[in-house]
């Protein structure tokens, strides 16, 4: 596995990489290594104990959430959106379910449309980032968007729909979504470096997200400054790691609801990919991963079980991650990715 390590070394040095790289196999880690600036204006520099935004990566730990709340009874997958949300949403159709929103295939339309926004580092939010801190606080731009298509026709990847999934897990149990995620997925998982952070106030072993190769700019106005369901959340690759070994040991959810969330649900013929509960699954294999991409964040974190492979790629600028993906994928034949 050295020559896998030094093809990422050598990709890193020529692509100006940033973040860290990880490989695990059948539990053991056979290389973990960081690479670039954490805060580039101070030169402190990237650590395997540095935490990134993972983006939409943040997604499968809502659609956990969601499910450990189907474990304890407090939701239903057939449960309708609109018995929780009220008069709030109304634009929302009255039989989109829960399972249908963790599938994306509710059909409501988006508030963050990805293939309506231009370039990834584009000012796309229609209120001040400072205004979204809470799920609530989502509702205001949730708000006014036109049904795409009926509820379980098809698939189509909603970022929106993943903030409604927050706002019912919150309505079912009165508990912010936030302390859900820990106390429900972190802390089960062991995933102690794992938080939603204030992007104001990072602490220290926090990277700045950066939106290009070089330069200072980073994405404090780009993203709200608390996430919620779709993303905005900081992890490590070690707790990453720590993750797929709770998830498969059934220390989250049962294996029978893992099953469920990693059994395609969904062909994504435009991504080459195909889709469950919360999770990317090989188009044709099982390799399953999560997936982040914004300003300042390129990640990904795959699992394959039939090679006992985990890897994580984290960088902490928009474009970053994707080439070193790629190799580890040509490399280890868990070609997740083209």
């Amino acid at each position: 596995m050295r020559a896998v390590q030094n093809a990422v070394d050598e990709a890193a040095e020529r692509t100006g990489f940033s973040g860290v790289v990880r490989l695990d196999r059948a539990g053991e880690t056979e290389f973990s290594a960081a690479y670039g600036f954490a805060d580039r204006r101070h030169e402190v520099r990237n650590t395997v104990q540095t935490q990134f935004g993972i983006a939409s990566g943040t997604k499968t730990l809502t659609a956990l959430t969601v499910m450990s709340l189907v474990e304890r009874g407090a939701l239903e997958l057939g449960r309708t959106a609109r018995s929780l949300l009220g008069d709030d949403l109304p634009l929302i159709a009255d039989d989109v379910t829960i399972e249908q929103l963790l599938a994306h295939r509710s059909g409501i339309g988006d508030y963050f449309d990805e293939d309506a926004v231009g370039e990834v580092v584009d000012f796309v939010l229609p209120v001040p980032v400072y205004e979204l801190t809470t799920t609530e606080q989502y509702l205001p731009i949730l708000d006014g968007h036109e049904t795409v298509f009926a509820a379980g026709e098809r698939f189509a990847y909603n970022n929106g729909g993943y903030v409604v999934l927050a706002l019912l897990a919150e309505r079912a149990t009165g508990v912010d979504f936030h302390e859900l995620v820990r106390t429900l997925i972190c802390q089960p998982a062991g995933m102690v470096d794992t938080a939603f952070l204030r992007s104001d106030e990072l602490p220290g072993r926090a990277a700045a997200g950066y939106l290009s190769a070089d330069g200072l700019r980073t994405n404090v106005f780009h993203l709200p400054i608390v996430g919620t369901g779709d993303g905005g959340i900081y992890s490590t690759a070690a707790d990453l790691s720590r993750f797929w070994d709770a998830l498969f040991a059934g220390r989250i959810v049962s294996p029978e609801r893992v099953a469920e969330m990693v059994r395609p649900h969904s062909d994504w013929p435009e991504e080459t990919r195909r889709y469950g509960l919360g999770f990317h699954l090989h188009a044709t294999g099982d390799a399953v991963w999560l997936e982040g991409y914004d300003a300042g964040v390129s990640f990904s974190s795959l699992h394959q079980p039939s090679s006992a492979i985990t890897y994580t790629v984290i960088s902490n600028w928009s474009e970053g991650a994707w080439r070193i993906i790629r190799l580890l994928n040509d490399r280890l034949d868990t070609g997740s990715l083209d």
